[in-house]
């Protein structure tokens, strides 16, 4: 044995055990069962004598802890009973998968295009009228997060995010989406979660969207190709990709780049096809559970699977079974094919036996697209897909940003459990590598906390103040507890020119989500001192090149404009 592996005392609690009560108040339907207060209690005991003990009850479960300082289990009963009261270090997992150590874990991220919060039914059950079955069941088997975040509202930068830790604006990418043919907005020295979980043992895939950048090159002449000067905009089959996912530490990419050139299909770092995009969900659904059971062939090595879809985004197409199966519109029909992908996945798991220590998480890059989904034909249906927020894709408002955000993990995850904590998806990575029980690596993770503790329902440590939000535009929002500043005159998604013809919009926004979760009631000239605070810390931290403690850092442009479409735009 290498003298210089760890030890670890592992414990494992069974959360199947545990009693499930009445679910308790919450803003979503029947996704979660809940635990009452009396399915964790101590209980006096006595065990004869004059030696008495007292036990801590956990669902069916009673662990004795003895008293009396001269018992020869009074130690261990000490030792047990401060495993149990810790927070997220009691998740912590061997760095190996051999010897006797509790498993690292499987990590899968799914990751859906422009769903919206709403779309997930029980999320929405008043004002969601989509049937998901299966993504209803995932949040009941764990944890459902009602205040988790994208880094933009829009594709591209929230993947850099995800990918990364780091804030999206941060680097040369200050609004908008990347569109390909192009070196990778990932810089090559930058750790991404992929590279990290590799360094760790663990075997890497991405199936789906990229939407990163990547350059394509002549496999002949090495030569880079250009959009304009390929037909239809299509890199040819046989193109070589230096700068893709495979080189960012993933061992294995399935997919395309972006929905505008979803045709080009990509095998690690070479086209291989070009395929209609209605072929495309099908395809990654049948690759994503061809990849499970490969996995399965090796028991010792953990993988994380990417799984990034390219649906329920544009172009809107259905595989022809499930054209017209919600009775509402092709987004709707959409929505269901996509939901039963995730069902594919979950079978392919428990079939595999990979299911109990397999993290999965299921979010989304950003809200739903209003003109896409055809919001108004939703609507007149009864269906919202922001549930009872404001706004949609590419908008500062919740509905822009905020994501259905669900994490299971049998082993680990209390089932029909929820969290209200303020999280982002930057926060995968440094989840993962606590989770690891090991440092995120140097140049990573500037913007991310791990919420590990969450999933104990303990409070988030973090020296992070607030989270940043960003629009299309390029517009800033800023979270500070209940308190949201928006510095936009609308959503973040009108030029300053077009705001110029109507002068009566205000300057900025605040609201207090806590009484205004609609965002319909505007304290920006009402509280000027909460909107200094929320104004100071955004500068603080978009100046500081971190929003947490940590090595000192810096962005990757020097001047980032904080006001879009006012006239006062010092930072």
């Amino acid at each position: 044995m290498n003298s210089t592996r760890h030890t670890h005392l592992s414990l494992k609690l069974d959360f199947a055990s545990l009693k499930k009560g009445a679910p308790p108040s919450r803003p979503f339907g029947d996704c979660s069962n809940g635990l009452q207060a009396s399915d964790l209690k101590r209980k006096p005991t006595h065990t004869g004598g004059a030696s008495s003990s007292e036990s801590l009850r956990i669902g069916e479960t009673s662990v004795a802890l003895s008293k009396n300082p001269k018992s020869s289990c009074f130690w261990f009963c000490l030792t047990l009973a401060s495993l149990l009261s810790l927070g997220a270090s009691a998740f912590a997992v061997a760095p190996s998968n051999e010897g006797g150590g509790q498993k690292r874990p499987n990590i899968i991220v799914l990751l859906c295009d422009d769903l919206g919060y709403g779309d997930v039914q029980c999320l929405n059950p008043e004002r969601g009228k989509i049937p998901t079955p299966h993504l209803d069941a995932l949040a009941k088997s764990g944890m459902i997060f009602t205040d988790a975040h994208s880094a933009s509202s829009v594709c591209t930068p929230t993947r850099y995010g995800l990918m990364t830790g780091r804030y999206p604006w941060r680097t040369t990418l200050q609004h908008g989406v990347v569109q390909g043919f192009a070196p990778a907005l990932i810089s090559a020295d930058r750790p991404t979660v992929a590279s990290f979980l590799k360094s760790q043992g663990y075997h890497t895939a991405i199936l789906g969207k990229w939407h990163l950048n990547f350059l394509y090159t002549d496999p002949a002449t090495g030569e880079k190709l250009v959009a304009r000067k390929v037909p239809r905009g299509l890199a040819p089959v046989g193109s070589k990709i230096p700068d893709g996912p495979t080189s960012r530490g993933f061992d294995y990419f399935h997919g395309f780049h972006h929905a505008g050139d979803m045709e080009c299909v990509i095998a690690n770092d070479t086209v291989v096809e070009h395929d209609a995009p209605i072929n495309m969900l099908p395809r990654l659904t049948k690759k994503a559970v061809a990849y499970l059971d490969e996995r399965a062939k090796d028991k010792n090595t953990p993988f994380f699977l990417y799984l990034p879809y390219g649906s329920p985004h544009a172009p809107i197409v259905p595989s022809k079974e499930w054209q017209g199966k919600s009775g509402i519109n092709p987004y709707a029909d959409f929505v269901m094919q996509n939901d039963d992908s995730v069902g594919q996945i979950l079978a392919a798991l428990e079939k595999n036996g990979q299911r109990e220590n397999t993290l999965l998480i299921f979010s989304s890059d950003n809200g739903c697209s209003a003109k896409d989904a055809n919001a108004k034909e939703l609507n007149m249906h009864g269906h919202y897909p922001s549930a009872a927020y404001r706004g949609y894709k590419t908008e500062l408002w919740e509905g822009g940003h905020r994501v259905p955000f669900l994490a299971s993990w049998p082993a680990r995850i209390p089932p029909g459990s929820s969290n209200d904590s303020m999280i982002g998806l930057n926060d995968i990575f440094a989840t993962c590598a606590e989770l690891l029980g090991t440092k995120t690596p140097a140049n990573s993770c500037e913007d991310s906390v791990s919420f590990l503790p969450a999933f104990q329902n303990k409070p988030i440590p973090s020296t992070r103040r607030g989270i940043v939000h960003h629009s299309s535009l390029g517009f800033f929002s800023y979270r500070l507890g209940d308190w949201k500043l928006l510095l936009a005159r609308d959503g973040g998604t009108t030029s300053e020119r077009n705001l110029a013809k109507n002068p009566t919009l205000p300057k900025a926004q605040l609201y207090d989500l806590a009484s205004d979760p609609s965002e319909s009631a505007n304290l920006y000239e009402t509280n000027p001192t909460k909107a200094d605070e929320l104004l100071a810390a955004l500068k603080n931290d978009i100046h500081r090149g971190r929003s947490t403690d940590g090595p000192e850092s810096s962005n990757d442009i020097d001047q980032i404009v904080l006001w879009k479409a006012t006239s006062d735009k010092k930072n």
